[in-house]
């Protein structure tokens, strides 16, 4: 039975999608990103389940920093994870009675409709996380009356649902990956995405061209790109990237070439099935029998029987 780490306490999102991604696997909770990716590294865990971006507030930005200066790690799948946020109390609370709410600062953007309308006379702390915002409303005689967390936090900690459903929005979805340490990569399957970070070798006028034209003249659409400062002064990034394909694609090995060739550095985080099962649309020229046939054709050009 795989162990995996994962951000905790007991009672997160994280912990829902690892239950999905592994659902046999014995559960390792850790305090936070970074904590959970190190438990994988040292070998106390077989891999970890973090997040990595949500379609409401973007990338986290911890995972991608973890993923660019932590040691070597791959992603091996990933899950798409619709977030529902729930009002949590001790039984007897009644919601008109709530003066103070814990939460994750996330939660509190995502839940702004809800709070001003139902607790508009309530303070709203930051917490860790929703789980251990639960898990603080739980203990007797917590200055808190109710958390917004997971469904899944109310059953870990026995807090009652006095609403659910109270996020602004209801297609709320957080992609969640599944890392291990560096070792053979999953299968192509079809439906695939590439994630690697690029260190630019200096910063000149079309960098950042330079990078895309490598995706751009191969047919590798792109599925997220972020900027992360470098931390060597104003204006010095390094950018993630995730794009359709395997890394066995031709088009994709091509890619990640050619950044290696004008990069300072290119970190290989995986490739991996798509959560959403979408598979590449590959553009006239760029499919694997064209590389081949291509390299084929010049090298009879090369040996002269052409």
């Amino acid at each position: 039975m795989p162990k995996l780490a994962y951000l905790g306490p007991e009672g997160t999102f994280t912990e829902e999608a690892l239950r999905i991604l592994a659902p046999q696997a014995e559960r390792l909770p850790r305090a936070n990103v970074s904590a959970a990716l190190d438990a994988a590294r040292r070998g106390e865990a077989d891999g970890a389940v973090v997040p990595l971006e949500n379609s409401l507030e973007g990338a986290i930005t911890t995972t991608l920093d973890e993923f660019a200066w932590g040691g070597p790690l791959l992603i091996t799948a990933e899950l798409l994870l619709p977030v529902e946020f729930s009002l949590l109390a001790r039984p007897g609370t009644r919601i008109g009675r709530i003066k103070r709410v814990f939460t994750h600062p996330a939660a509190i953007t995502q839940c702004r409709t809800f709070i001003a309308r139902e607790l508009p006379d309530a303070v709203v702390v930051a917490a860790p996380s929703t789980a251990a915002a639960a898990q603080e409303v739980a203990l007797p005689g917590s200055p808190y009356d109710a958390a917004i967390a997971a469904r899944i936090a109310g059953e870990h900690y026995g807090l009652v649902e006095l609403a659910t459903g109270i996020g602004d929005r209801s297609d709320t979805v957080t992609r969640f990956v599944r890392v291990s340490r560096p070792g053979p990569l999953p299968e192509p399957t079809g439906s695939d995405r590439t994630t690697l970070v690029a260190f630019l070798t200096d910063d000149h006028p079309g960098a950042l061209l330079e990078m895309l034209t490598e995706f751009s003249v191969r047919g590798v659409n792109l599925t997220r790109i972020e900027s992360r400062p470098t931390g060597d002064g104003i204006g010095r990034y390094f950018f993630h990237f995730d794009f359709e394909g395997h890394v066995a694609d031709a088009r994709v090995g091509e890619a990640i070439s050619g950044l290696h060739r004008i990069c300072a550095d290119v970190r290989f985080l995986g490739s991996y099935p798509r959560a959403d099962g979408l598979s590449p649309q590959v553009k006239r020229g760029t499919a694997n029998g064209d590389f081949t046939e291509a390299t084929g054709w010049l090298s009879r050009i090369r040996t002269g029987q052409v």
